[in-house]
C-alpha cells in the first residue's frame, strides 16, 4: 500500500515535471513566432514609409511645379496687363499731343485774325482821314461855287457823307457777319465730322413684335390647351395677346408695351423647356420671368453706365434705364440711341474744351422719359424732366432733357451739343427704320404742302425728305413773295406733318428774259 502511494506520488511528479518543460518549450516557441511577426510587421512598416515618404517626395515636387507654372502664367498675365496699360499711356499721350496741337493751331488762328482786324482798322482810319480831307475842299467849293451859306453847305455835306458812311459801314458789317458766319460753320462741320467719324453705331432695323420659335407643331396645340384655357391664362397673366397662325413651328406675341412683350417670351420659353403647361403653372412662370427680367434690366442700366464711364446714378434711374433696352422708336434702339448720343456729345464736348463726362450723362439722360411714356401720362420731355428733378440730378442734364426737342430754351452750350447729338443719332444713314409705304407717303405730304399754293410750278422732296425744293412761276411771286411763302411752308409742315430730323425749305424763282434779234 505505500509503494503504491509512493509510487503515485513519484509518478505525479514526473508527470508535473514533464509539463513544466512542455509548457516551457510551447512558450520558447510561441516567443520565436512573435518575434519572427514582429520582425515582419516592422519589415512591413518600414516598406510602407520609405513608399509613403517616396510619394510624399513626388507629391511635394509636383506641387511645387504646379505653384511655379501659376507663378510663372501670373507673371506672364501682369507683363500683358502693363503691355497694356502702357499702349493706354501711349495712346492718351497721343490724343493731348493732338488736343495741344489743336489748341496751337487755333492760337494762330486767333492771331492771325487779330492781325487782320489791326489791318482792317488802319485802313478804316485814312478813309476817314480822305472823307475829312474830301469833306473839306467839298465845304470850300460849295462855298465858292454855290454861294450860299456855310452852315447850309456843312448840313448838306453832312448828308453826303453820312450817307457814304452808313453804307460803307453797312457793307464792311455784313462782309463781317458772313465772314464769321462761315467761319462757325466750318468749325462746327468740323466738329461734327471727327464726332462722327470717330464712333460707329450697327445699323436698326424694325421691330413691332416679337416670335418664340417652338420645338414641334405638337407644341402649339399644348400652349392653347383644352378648349383655349392655357391661351387664356398666360394672355390674363401677361396682357400679351398670341398670335397662333399657319406659320410652322414660330408663335408671335403682340403687346403695346415692349416690356410685358418681354415677359411673355420669357415666360412661354420657360413653359416650353419645362414641357408642363397649365393655368397655375403660367402663373408661376410669369412670375419669375418678371423677376429675371427687372434684374436683368437692372444689370443693363448699370453695364451702360460702366461703358460710358459714368459715376454713380439712383437706381430708379438706373432701372429707367435699362427698361430703354427694349424701346423703340422709327425702328431705332431708344437706349442704343441714348449711348450713341452721349458718345457724340461727350466727343465734342472734347474739341470744345467743355466738361466731358457732364456731357455724356445729359446725352445719355436725355431721353430717359421714354422708359415711363408707355406706363406715364404725359410726353418723354415731360416724365424725363419730372425724373431727373426727383433724383436731384445736375441743372445741366436737366436742362438738356428739356430742350433737347426744342420746348424749352438751351441755357448751356452742353444742352445745345446734346440736341445737335439727338439730331444726329436719329439723321445719320441707318438710324431709323421706315418701311417703304409710309416713306413714300411722307415725300407725297411734304409737297402736297408746296403744290396747293398759287403761284407754285412745281414741288421736290429730295434727299430722302430731308429737304424740300418748290419752283414758283416769277410773274406771280416777287422776291419778298418768295421769302413769304418759305417761311409759311416751314411753318404748315411743323404743325401739320410729323418726320424725324430737320427739313429744309427751299423756294426758287427765276426769271428769264430773251428777245429774238432778226
Amino acid at each position: 500500500m505505500t509503494n503504491t502511494v509512493l509510487y503515485s506520488i513519484i509518478t505525479g511528479i514526473v508527470v508535473f515535471v514533464v509539463m513544466i518543460i512542455a509548457m516551457f518549450i510551447i512558450n520558447k516557441q510561441g516567443l520565436n513566432r512573435s518575434k519572427e511577426q514582429a520582425n515582419s510587421i516592422i519589415n512591413e512598416a518600414k516598406e510602407k514609409a520609405e513608399t509613403t515618404t517616396r510619394q510624399a517626395q513626388l507629391e511635394a515636387k509636383t506641387h511645387a511645379y504646379e505653384i511655379k507654372l501659376n507663378a510663372e502664367r501670373e507673371a506672364q498675365e501682369q507683363r500683358l496687363e502693363l503691355q497694356e496699360f502702357e499702349s493706354k499711356l501711349e495712346r492718351r499721350d497721343e490724343n493731348l499731343n493732338m488736343r495741344d496741337a489743336n489748341l496751337v493751331s487755333k492760337d494762330k488762328e486767333l492771331l492771325d485774325k487779330q492781325r487782320d482786324l489791326e489791318v482792317k482798322n488802319s485802313k478804316l482810319e485814312k478813309m476817314e482821314q480822305a472823307i475829312n480831307e474830301r469833306t473839306e475842299v467839298q465845304l470850300q467849293e460849295l462855298e465858292r461855287v454855290a454861294s450860299m451859306p456855310a452852315s447850309e453847305a456843312k448840313s448838306e455835306l453832312f448828308e453826303i457823307v453820312e450817307k457814304q458812311m452808313e453804307q460803307e459801314v453797312l457793307s464792311y458789317i455784313k462782309d463781317q457777319e458772313e465772314t464769321a458766319r462761315q467761319r462757325a460753320d466750318d468749325i462746327a462741320r468740323n466738329i461734327i465730322s471727327l464726332a462722327i467719324s470717330r464712333y460707329a453705331q450697327e445699323e436698326t432695323t424694325q421691330r413691332t413684335s416679337s416670335t418664340v420659335s417652338l420645338p414641334s407643331e405638337e407644341m402649339k396645340g399644348r400652349i392653347i390647351g383644352r378648349e383655349g384655357r392655357n391661351i387664356r391664362a398666360f394672355e390674363n397673366a401677361t396682357g400679351v395677346d398670341l398670335l397662333i397662325d399657319d406659320t410652322p413651328e414660330v408663335i408671335t406675341l403682340s403687346c403695346f408695351d415692349p416690356i410685358r412683350r418681354e415677359i411673355g417670351r420669357m415666360a412661354l420659353e420657360t413653359l416650353m423647356s419645362d414641357g408642363r403647361i397649365q393655368p397655375g403653372r403660367i402663373e408661376e412662370a410669369v412670375d419669375k420671368a418678371r423677376k429675371e427680367l427687372n434684374v436683368i434690366i437692372q444689370k443693363t442700366g448699370q453695364d451702360t453706365l460702366f461703358e460710358l464711364g459714368i459715376s454713380k446714378m439712383d437706381k430708379e434711374i438706373v432701372h429707367v434705364l435699362g427698361r430703354l433696352k427694349y424701346r423703340y422708336s422709327y425702328g431705332q434702339n431708344a437706349l442704343a440711341h441714348s449711348v450713341e448720343v452721349a458718345n457724340l456729345a461727350g466727343m465734342m464736348a472734347a474739341e470744345l474744351g467743355l466738361n466731358q463726362k457732364l456731357a455724356k450723362r445729359a446725352g445719355l439722360l436725355h431721353d430717359i422719359g421714354k422708359g415711363l411714356d408707355f406706363e406715364l401720362e404725359g410726353s418723354h420731355v415731360e416724365l424725363g424732366v419730372r425724373l431727373a428733378k426727383k433724383h436731384n440730378e445736375h441743372p445741366v442734364v436737366i436742362n438738356a432733357i428739356a430742350s433737347h426737342h426744342g420746348d424749352t430754351e438751351a441755357t448751356s452750350a452742353i444742352a445745345v451739343l446734346v440736341a445737335a447729338a439727338d439730331t444726329l443719332s436719329a439723321a445719320r444713314p441707318g438710324a431709323r427704320f421706315e418701311s417703304f409705304e409710309s416713306y413714300i407717303q411722307r415725300l407725297e405730304d411734304l409737297e402736297a404742302v408746296a403744290s396747293t399754293r398759287d403761284g407754285v410750278q412745281r414741288a421736290f422732296a429730295i434727299q430722302a425728305g430731308r429737304e424740300l425744293r418748290v419752283i414758283v412761276v416769277p410773274d406771280d411771286v416777287d422776291d419778298l413773295g418768295t421769302i413769304k411763302m418759305a417761311r409759311e411752308i416751314r411753318e404748315e409742315i411743323e404743325e401739320k406733318l410729323t418726320y424725324p430730323g430737320q427739313i429744309k425749305v427751299t423756294v426758287i424763282r427765276e426769271l428769264r428774259a430773251m428777245e429774238l434779234a432778226k
